[in-house]
């Protein structure tokens, strides 16, 4: 039976947001329809109008949130107050143990979006350019000469975009074990017991 009950106010634009950041991550842009999504939150096709002009609008939403918690997060953890590069190098991994600063399921799913979208993809190599510039500016910071600096910042992103793309899988608790020795291997200095231990605590540990 289809429901002809009127639009509920009370669900707001980040609920239909959310609904559509599940479809996107789990099946791709393709599944991300009107009506699949009005369905999947139990609520009418003309809810989705008093926040959305129509799907492209949507999308262009997603790609938003996307920019702004993943590049947005990560340029700002670069400028984070650190006394060393290896504290500045913990607090960028901070986007890399914590989905509420980068994610990485949203990550993955806007490339393989951009596969087929060539604005999006220019996008994505923008989002990209962005992330290697802040990265490239915090080790500049540190002493580091530019063209050293700028190396380093595309091994840090590369490997990302590599873990991201190739999914891989682990635990948590043994990814941050070696957090410390890719900060020896990104800088080339080994970080402190205390930068650690800190870094440590604010993950839970």
């Amino acid at each position: 039976m289809v429901t002809t009950s009127s639009p509920r106010p009370n669900v707001t634009q980040e609920a239909w947001l959310d609904g559509a950041y599940d479809m996107l991550t789990e099946s791709g842009v393709e599944s991300v329809k009107i009506m699949k999504l009005a369905k999947r939150l139990g609520l009418t096709r003309t809810g989705f109008y008093w926040h959305f002009k129509d799907r492209d609008a949507l999308l262009e939403a997603m790609i938003a949130r996307w920019e702004n918690r993943n590049t947005g997060n990560l340029i700002a953890r670069t400028q984070a107050e650190a006394d060393t590069i290896t504290e500045a190098m913990f607090n960028l991994f901070d986007c890399w143990v914590d989905d509420r600063l980068f994610d990485a399921k949203l990550d993955l799913a806007i490339r393989n979006w951009a596969r087929n979208d060539s604005a999006l993809q220019a996008r994505v190599r923008c989002a990209d350019d962005n992330r290697i510039a802040a990265i490239a500016a915090m080790f500049a910071r540190f002493g580091y000469e530019t063209a050293q600096a700028q190396v380093r910042a595309m091994t840090v992103i590369y490997t990302q975009i590599g873990y991201i793309s190739m999914q891989v899988s682990e635990d948590r608790q043994a990814r941050l074990d070696r957090m410390p020795a890719y900060i020896e291997v990104f800088t080339a200095k080994r970080p402190t017991a205390e930068e650690i231990a800190r870094f440590n605590a604010r993950h839970g540990r």
